[in-house]
């Protein structure tokens, strides 16, 4: 992994002058690939705070046992569109169009994407499909949870809403399968001369991963999505009982997307806190193979775990005993992460500021959603807590703590390379902890209420569940204040920031060879590989070595 290459420029950074985007031009079809980079990060946070605004009303309506603040129809309306949202215009299009766009030409030292074109088709597809989706709250939205389970969603009296929902998921699924093929050509063929795949950061790895995933699996989810469109258009029964057809099959076709979906969400935050962890612990990575490795290895296993979230669906025994052993065995790559991640911050030099502090709130929600994970992952658990709010309490540890503190961490680490300008610390800070508390008081107690029997997507429950709803409420209203801070500081540091130098964090990767914000193209002349991605204290090991060889010839 370690390379040494004589660099072919004196200057700082090899990208010239920093050079502003003009605002106008994010609102183009631009084929650069930061561009598109960051028209995808800020059109998905745009859905982010969407998807909060609809995740606080239910939990405003939740506050109390009786439904008082929205009609239960509409209410099954709200947290349909919430998943929705957060899933495929939030975490997916930032996670892999937005750092992936952003990242992947520069930490390879490529001067753009293979396909810029097919790039940018592929990012104005969010567009209509978002437009899409808001637009069915005109119509009667779709009220059938993020899964749509027929014969539920066929049997709906808001078929425009369901309908529409449908050709939002196709929209985002075919921006989702070209972008992944632009990132499979792009990592394999234009890595700059001397990058071997073991000399690529981490991040490349977990963008391979996630697109050879979001390959196989998103075009059985777009069969799956026609053929209920079928169902509900034109009388077809493949998913309708009283017509012969058979909804399980549904299940499965969902659900061989929609588990490797949560992998696709969080392989490349694994790759994000892979990058911020050594420069602000000023470590070289811990594990650098293993991690790479294990990124391939929850590809693999993550297209044999579909079924556990069928356990409850009449699968036979041995079948469950199939998944549940594959579903464990994905703890081993992740636990792999987590141990490296841990040990890589162990014994350095930490810089307590923003993206470490995010990166460290990363491990620690996604460790606990991994261990709740185990416990679904085991049959009889599962059994025992399916559709209880045990399973929310998981699924947000998993996906909210998994990647909105992954996304964070990146947004705070690259910010400056992005625009040139520094965020502020401070509030970076009081951002990370409201956060952190809104958080856990949000969706910690999640896992009592599902413990003691309270069922996931009802809008009236049992008094005696009263007390613990207020407390998820009060967290929830401090998540959605803790975006405040962010928003403010994000706006306010772009245009009137502290100026950011070429490598504000002294990191190793190409991404900071180059000025801040890059040029177009990236470099001027041809990128020089200066050092392996994570060689941090490589000095001071020569250093080490020099004086040991001189105390040793001292004393002979």
């Amino acid at each position: 992994m370690t390379q040494t290459l004589i660099p072919t420029q004196s200057s700082g950074a090899m990208g010239a002058e920093p050079q502003k985007t003009l605002w106008w031009e994010f609102f183009t079809f631009s084929v650069d690939h930061k561009i598109i980079g960051i028209q995808y990060l800020v059109t998905s946070f745009v859905f982010y705070l969407v998807g909060g605004l609809l995740a606080s009303i239910v939990r405003a309506e939740l506050a109390t046992p009786d439904s008082d603040l929205v009609d239960p129809a509409f209410y099954n309306s709200l947290f349909t569109m919430h998943g929705t949202v957060m899933i495929f215009l939030w975490i997916v299009p930032a996670v892999t169009g937005g750092f992936g766009n952003y990242l992947i030409p520069l930490m390879i030292g490529a001067r753009d994407m293979a396909f810029p074109r097919l790039n940018a088709i592929a990012f104005w597809l969010t567009i209509p499909a978002g437009m899409l989706l808001m637009s069915s709250f005109f119509f009667g939205p779709a009220s059938t949870g993020w899964t749509a389970y027929p014969p539920l969603s066929i049997l709906t009296n808001e078929h425009v809403g369901q309908v529409i929902w449908i050709g939002s998921i196709l929209l985002v699924g075919t921006s989702s399968i070209l972008a992944a093929v632009n990132f499979i050509v792009t990592i394999w063929s234009m890595r700059m001369p001397g990058m071997d795949l073991f000399s690529m950061p981490l991040f490349c790895w977990a963008m391979m991963a996630t697109s050879v995933l979001a390959l196989l699996a998103t075009p059985v989810l777009a069969g799956a999505m026609v053929l209920l469109g079928f169902d509900l258009l034109i009388g077809t029964n493949f998913f309708n009982p009283t017509g012969g057809g058979d909804p399980v099959v549904y299940q499965h076709l969902f659900w061989f997307y929609s588990h490797p979906a949560v992998y696709v969400m969080v392989l490349p935050v694994f790759g994000i806190i892979s990058e911020v962890l050594p420069p602000h612990s000023r470590k070289p990575i811990f594990g650098y193979k293993a991690i790479a490795y294990s990124s391939m290895m929850i590809c693999f296993l993550g297209l044999f775990v579909w079924a556990h979230h069928m356990f409850t669906s009449g699968t036979p025994d041995w079948l469950r005993v199939f998944f549940m052993v594959v579903t464990l065995l994905v703890s081993v790559p992740t636990g792999i992460k987590v141990f490296s991640w841990v040990a890589t911050l162990w014994g350095g030099k930490l810089r307590l500021e923003s993206p470490l502090l995010f990166a460290m709130g990363f491990i620690s929600t996604f460790l606990i959603g991994g261990l709740s994970g185990v416990m679904l992952g085991s049959t009889p658990i599962d059994i025992h807590v399916h559709d209880t709010y045990f399973v929310v309490a998981h699924f947000h540890y998993v996906l909210f703590g998994g990647s909105v503190f992954g996304i964070y961490a990146g947004l705070y680490h690259w910010f400056p390379k992005m625009t040139g300008r520094m965020l502020n610390e401070f509030w970076g800070k009081v951002h990370f902890v409201l956060t952190f508390i809104g958080m856990h008081l949000t969706f910690g107690p999640m896992h009592i209420l599902g413990l003691q029997g309270m069922p996931r997507r009802v809008a009236q429950y049992d008094p005696q569940f009263a007390p613990i709803n207020v407390i998820c409420t009060i967290g929830a209203f401090v998540l959605a204040i803790s975006t405040v801070p962010f928003v403010i500081n994000a706006v306010y540091s772009w245009f009137k920031g502290e100026q950011a130098p070429d490598n504000p964090w002294n990191a190793l990767t190409m991404e900071w060879t180059t000025s801040s914000p890059p040029i177009p193209h990236n470099w001027v002349g041809e990128p020089v590989l200066l050092t392996g991605p994570y060689d941090y204290g490589e000095e001071y090991k020569e250093a080490r070595k020099e004086a040991a060889i001189a105390a040793s010839q001292a004393l002979t």
